[in-house]
């Protein structure tokens, strides 16, 4: 789904202009990554977005078989609610 698809679709269902949901998907991200950026978790009805922390680790250049070290980042997940999962069969 394209985000216009989304927008029409939002629209459709809310009884908003597009122009309206445009800025509420706007403010939406904004909070998604202010929230994130901060090490905090979004809930929303579908799951829950959170930053996970990964660990440092070796691994393996698979062009050369060159061993090399992965850097320790931060990761975003997405955790699927239970009537997600219900829904969508898993």
């Amino acid at each position: 789904m394209t985000k216009a698809e989304l927008i029409a679709i939002l629209s459709d269902k809310s009884g908003l202009n597009k122009a309206d949901v445009l800025r509420v998907l706007g403010a939406f991200d904004e909070v998604l990554l202010d929230t994130l950026a901060d090490n905090g978790e979004l809930s929303i009805m579908a799951g829950k977005f959170k930053v996970k922390e990964s660990a440092a680790r070796t691994g393996r250049n698979p062009k050369t078989g060159e061993t090399i070290q992965i850097p320790a980042k931060r990761k975003v997940a997405f955790v699927a609610s239970k009537p997600l999962k219900d829904r969508i069969g898993g």
